[in-house]
């Protein structure tokens, strides 16, 4: 389990924040924080694996939030989530580290793409204890990691014949976009495993999510085959 915190003093978008990351299985969101100020308290304390931060926070900045945790050497990754558009700003965070920059407001689509570039960065670190010039490659450059159905290498907690009875499923209706609880019924799977693999097949580019809000109650979560 991944332990994230969102530092955002805009209570609607700290929801928005809150529900686009529930949408990946992976994480366990430990906290909101309307300012800087307790939200460094929490993270110089816990040390979560990822923070969600905007910059204009009250009390404490965002940026000096994040050269906080440099200065004190806590590895927490960080995705920056703010309407801060200097370039100034932006070439201080990037200094100092951080995964992606995300200006508002933003598309869950953009938002994706900033998570399943940390996501791909985690288990790329965790594959190995040495690297070569091609994951290297990827770790610097964010190059998605390629996806060879039958001969695919796998992060560890997957299995090959899982990800292929799950892969067969997603090709039978390939030009259809998908639900997990249709999936999980089709695979014979529960819809955490399920959603485990959907994850890894996003990180690896060959499958796209969306949102669909159109279900007169709890927003749903899309999924199908990419061409």
């Amino acid at each position: 389990m991944i332990h994230a915190a969102i530092v955002e003093d805009d209570p609607m978008v700290a929801q928005i924040n809150r529900q686009y990351l529930q949408q990946f299985g992976d994480f366990k969101i430990d906290g909101v924080f309307g300012n800087g100020r307790d939200a460094w308290e929490y993270v110089h304390e816990n040390q979560p694996d990822l923070v969600i931060l905007d910059v204009y926070m009250p009390i404490v900045s965002g940026i000096e939030l994040l050269s906080r945790l440099r200065g004190e050497n806590i590895k927490s990754a960080v995705i920056m989530v703010t309407a801060a558009t200097e370039m100034s700003v932006v070439e201080e965070a990037l200094r100092m580290g951080i995964v992606d920059y995300l200006v508002k407001p933003f598309s869950f689509q953009r938002f994706q793409e900033a998570i399943q570039k940390y996501l791909s960065k985690v288990n790329l670190l965790k594959s190995s204890t040495t690297v070569n010039q091609t994951m290297v490659d990827r770790l610097l450059n964010n190059k998605p990691v390629s996806f060879d159905p039958d001969h695919s290498e796998l992060r560890k907690g997957l299995s090959q014949s899982t990800l292929a009875g799950l892969y067969s499923c997603l090709k039978e209706q390939a030009d259809e976009k998908q639900t997990c609880e249709s999936i999980s019924a089709r695979a014979g799977l529960s819809k955490v495993t399920v959603r485990r693999y959907l994850n890894y097949l996003i990180e690896t580019g060959l499958v796209s999510s969306s949102i669909d809000y159109e279900t007169g109650g709890r927003p749903r979560v899309l999924y199908q085959l990419k061409e």
